[in-house]
C-alpha cells in the first residue's frame, strides 16, 4: 500500500446526458436518457433528473420509458463525447504522465508521477484535485466531475462515488478501513447481486464482516480467484499500478460471409454466437470489460461501429450477447443493413483485471438466438434522422432532431451557445435540412 493518497480517480457525472444537456439548452434541468431508442435499446446514461424516476444505465429503454415517459430519449453522439473526453484526458496528462483511461468519462491518475508536486499530503492533493475539477468545468463548458483520491485504485474509486455528483473526497492514509468497514460488501468490485447473496447466506453483509472471514472460507464460498480478491480488498489491500496505455485493449471476434446477409433473425443469431465466444475468451483469461462493440461491414464495404458502455465490467455471456444484439437491432431498425451485410463482429474493451460476474443478477444460461423485436411504429420510419442528431437548416441554422417518423422530421433550433430555441417540422426529404458535424481540427 502507498504511504500517501496519490491515486486520483475522476469520473465525469452522467457524462453522455450532461453533454446533451450542455448542447441542448431546452433539456437543462430535465430528464434525459441516452442510448438505443428502439424496442431492444439499452440505456447508456441517464441524467440525474431521470435517475429520480429509477432510470439507470444498462436498463432496457422499454423499462426506462415506462418509468419516465416524459424524458427526452436520444441516440448517442459519440463524436461529441470523444471531443469532450479528449479535452479532459489531455488536462489529466498535464497533471501527470501516468493516466489510465477506463472509458471516455473515467480515468485514474498517478499523482506520485506528477511534475512539480513536492508534497503528497492530504491538504496539497485536495487543493490540486479541486483546481482540476474547476478546470474540467471551465474547459468542457460546465460539465462536472466527481473525484476521489486515495492510497490505491480501489480506495480512490470508492471515494469518487461518495459525493456524486460534483463531489471531492480525499481519503487520508491510515483511514481506509475506517471508511470501508461500515459499507455494504457490494462496494467491492466484483460483488454483484449473486455474490452478495452468497455472502448474505453466510451472514456477511458489510466489509467489516467480510474482513473477519478467512481466505479458505472465502475461496469455498466464491471460488479461488474471486475469493482471493475479496480477501485482499476487504483489508484495503490493492497494489495495482496506474498504467498509461496508448490504445484500449479489447477481445473481439468477427467473420466475413461469402453471401451478403439480409435476414435479421440470422444476423442476431450470428452476433449471439460471436458474443458467446468473446465472453468465453474473457473468462479464460480472467478478464472482464465495460464496453461492448459491434462491427458491421455493409455490401458496399462501408463499415459501421456501434458501442455501449456499462457502469461496471462484466464477463457475462448473457450480458454481452444481449447488448450486442441490441446494438445490431438499432442498425437493422435504422435501415442501414437493408442492402446486405458482408461482415459481423463483436468486441469487448475497457478491460479490467477483476470480474463483475453478476452485474445484472442474470443467470448464466446461454442467451437465445432471437431476433431483434420490431421497431416501434413511426419511431424510426425515416432512416437517417435519429433523436438528438445535429442538423442544420438553410434558413433556421443549427439545431437537433426532436423526433422523426412518418415522413416528417421535427427539429428544435438551438445550440450550447443560444437560449432554448423554436421547434419546427419539415418533410424528411426537405433539401434545406441536412446533418451537421463540427469542422475537423486544423491538421487533422
Amino acid at each position: 500500500m502507498r504511504p500517501h493518497a496519490s491515486v486520483l480517480h475522476l469520473d465525469l457525472d452522467a457524462f453522455y446526458a450532461s453533454v446533451e444537456q450542455r448542447d441542448k439548452p431546452s433539456l437543462r434541468g430535465k430528464p434525459v436518457v441516452v442510448g438505443g431508442v428502439g424496442g431492444r435499446g439499452v440505456v447508456a446514461t441517464a441524467s440525474y433528473e431521470a435517475r429520480r424516476y429509477g432510470v439507470r444505465s444498462a436498463m432496457s429503454t422499454r423499462e426506462a420509458r415506462s418509468r419516465c415517459p416524459h424524458a427526452a430519449f436520444l441516440n448517442p453522439r459519440f463524436p461529441a463525447y470523444r471531443a469532450v473526453s479528449d479535452v479532459v484526458m489531455g488536462l489529466l496528462r498535464e497533471v501527470s504522465p501516468l493516466v489510465e483511461p477506463l472509458s471516455l468519462d473515467e480515468a485514474f491518475v498517478d499523482l506520485a508521477a506528477a511534475d512539480g508536486l513536492a508534497d503528497l499530503d492530504v491538504a496539497t492533493v485536495s487543493v490540486l484535485a479541486e483546481k482540476l475539477r474547476e478546470r474540467v468545468r471551465e474547459l468542457t463548458g460546465g460539465l462536472t466531475a466527481s473525484v476521489g483520491v486515495g492510497s490505491s485504485k480501489f480506495v480512490a474509486k470508492v471515494a469518487s462515488d461518495l459525493e456524486k455528483p460534483d463531489g471531492l473526497v480525499v481519503v487520508a492514509p491510515g483511514t481506509e478501513l475506517d471508511l470501508l468497514r461500515p459499507m455494504h460488501v457490494q462496494v467491492i468490485p466484483g460483488v454483484g447481486p449473486a455474490t452478495a447473496e452468497r455472502l448474505r447466506r453466510a451472514g456477511i453483509h458489510t466489509v467489516a464482516e467480510l474482513e473477519t472471514v478467512s481466505l479458505d472460507e472465502l475461496v469455498r464460498l466464491v471460488g479461488k480467484a474471486h475469493g482471493t480478491g475479496l480477501f485482499q480488498l476487504a483489508r484495503a489491500q490493492d497494489d495495482r499500478p496506474v498504467v498509461a496505455e496508448q490504445e484500449a485493449k479489447s477481445v473481439s471476434v468477427e467473420s466475413t460471409y461469402a453471401t451478403d446477409l439480409t435476414d435479421r433473425v440470422l444476423m442476431a443469431q450470428l452476433v449471439g454466437r460471436q458474443a458467446r465466444e468473446v465472453a468465453g475468451r474473457l473468462r479464460k483469461h480472467g478478464l472482464s470489460g465495460r464496453t461492448v462493440t459491434i462491427k458491421v461491414r455493409l455490401h458496399d464495404f462501408t463499415t459501421l461501429n456501434r458501442s455501449t458502455t456499462l457502469p461496471s465490467p462484466t464477463d457475462s455471456v448473457a450480458t454481452v450477447a444481449r447488448l450486442a444484439q441490441a446494438l445490431l437491432a438499432e442498425l437493422v431498425e435504422s435501415g442501414a443493413t437493408s442492402g446486405g451485410v458482408r461482415l459481423l463482429g463483436v468486441g469487448v474493451s475497457g478491460l479490467a483485471d477483476w470480474i463483475q460476474e453478476d452485474l445484472f443478477g442474470e443467470s448464466e444460461e446461454e442467451p437465445e438466438d432471437d431476433a431483434p423485436q420490431a421497431p416501434v411504429p413511426g419511431l424510426r420510419d425515416q432512416p437517417g434522422w435519429t433523436p438528438g442528431m445535429d442538423v442544420v437548416h438553410a434558413d433556421m441554422g443549427r439545431g437537433w432532431v426532436w423526433g422523426a417518423g412518418r415522413g416528417v422530421v421535427t427539429v428544435r433550433f438551438e445550440t450550447a451557445d443560444t437560449p432554448p430555441g423554436p421547434v419546427r417540422s419539415y418533410p424528411a426529404d426537405d433539401p434545406d435540412l441536412s446533418p451537421w458535424a463540427p469542422p475537423e481540427p486544423a491538421g487533422a
